[in-house]
């Protein structure tokens, strides 16, 4: 009788899928606070035209102790480069500032009408600036020696968000998980790591359920300032555990189990730190008042009063260290808590499933230029 055994084609058993990769951040924060403390001292020097120096270390320092299977990711985005983009952008965002200046003083009863499609433009052109900006940071991200990158059209990025925009206003807002699905939908599957293809598997379905009633209740928490900080909060960790739950690239998809309070000590720390450097001011500005009066034997009310420029001058130079001084304090908190901690906490809970689809990928791509990141620093809409 024949003992052997044997397996019908096809029957085998799947082997059991990999672990997921976890990500590590392994970031110092009294480095990064040391850096960007720095680099807030050198914008005042500046006159802020360090902070393209500034943007550069945060973001290598950020990538290069971000790592996935023990691979980190490296920065390779210069300075010089994000400041000729943002002086290419003023050529072209100068003139049309000055132009509707013109139009204000030449022809004051049409300035309200005028402001409608200044709005417009400018708005066309902060879309444009944030997909761009997005190129341009995606063609500076390599990982295990390959490049990412991107393209599509900013343009059609931003027709596709002033048709969401127009929809998000017409609904009080309630189209806006949509809006954030189709936007990011578009980013995505122009997306590449080397010759794989991104994509955005979420929907706006998905997102609204998680955040439903923070829509339904948003009125009340502009109104009430203390809740608007954990609206806020609650919302930002909602979207950014729906953003990572829907990447894709090729075979590549992340997850994440960022809790729903997960920013709440962030946010309030930073209204913490605000309250607190306003009292400083406001004592600082006291005490100035105080030392200008004693010192002048000039009294308070001519100081202020404006009448007289010459006596007013030492309370105006003390005024403008004092803001300077609180913009600078202000931009560091932000930073640490808004930039650095914010990422550390998002990456503890992010997982990476099916990394072995990456393992053999082929670079490609070219690399985008900065004008994107200038627009987006001009207008206000740079991200890190």
């Amino acid at each position: 009788m024949n003992d052997m055994q044997w397996t019908p084609i096809g029957s085998e058993p799947l082997p059991p899928p990999l672990p997921a990769t976890r990500v590590d951040f392994s970031g110092s924060r009294s480095e990064f606070r040391k850096m960007v403390t720095k680099g807030a001292m050198l914008e005042l020097v500046t006159f802020g035209f360090y902070r393209f120096w500034l943007v550069t270390d945060i973001r290598r320092h950020l990538w290069t102790h971000t790592a996935i299977d023990g691979d980190a990711a490296e920065y390779t985005g210069r300075a010089k480069e994000l400041l000729v983009g943002f002086l290419f952008a003023l050529a072209i965002l100068v003139p049309i500032y000055l132009a509707y200046f013109l139009i204000g003083i030449e022809f004051e009863r049409w300035q309200a009408f005028a402001s409608t499609p200044l709005f417009i433009a400018f708005y066309a052109f902060g879309q444009f600036a944030i997909f761009r900006a997005r190129r341009y940071r995606l063609t500076r991200t390599v990982w295990r020696g390959v490049r990412f990158w991107m393209d599509g059209s900013g343009w059609a990025y931003a027709f596709r968000a002033m048709l969401w925009g127009l929809l998000v206003l017409l609904t009080l807002g309630l189209a806006l998980p949509w809006r954030a699905a189709a936007l990011e939908r578009y980013k995505m599957r122009h997306t590449h790591y080397g010759d794989l293809r991104g994509d955005f598997d979420a929907d706006g379905w998905t997102f609204f359920k998680r955040g439903w009633w923070l829509w339904l209740l948003s009125p009340i928490a502009l109104l009430i300032f203390p809740l608007a900080p954990f609206f806020y909060a609650e919302f930002k960790a909602r979207e950014w555990r729906w953003w990572l739950d829907g990447i894709r690239i090729g075979g590549v998809s992340l997850s994440s189990e960022l809790p729903h309070d997960a920013f709440y000590g962030l946010y309030w720390k930073v209204i913490g730190w605000w309250m607190l450097l306003t009292v400083a001011f406001a004592a600082y500005m006291g005490g100035s008042a105080f030392l200008v009066v004693s010192l002048t034997g000039v009294s308070a009310e001519e100081i202020f009063a404006g009448d007289n420029a010459t006596k007013s001058i030492p309370m105006v130079v003390m005024m403008v260290i004092g803001y300077f001084a609180l913009a600078l304090a202000i931009n560091i908190v932000m930073r640490v808590y808004l930039q650095r901690d914010l990422w550390a906490k998002v990456l503890e809970t992010v997982e990476v499933h099916n990394i072995w689809a990456a393992a053999d990928v082929r670079g490609s791509g070219q690399l985008a230029g900065a004008l994107g990141e200038g627009f987006a620093d001009g207008l206000d809409v740079a991200g890190f």
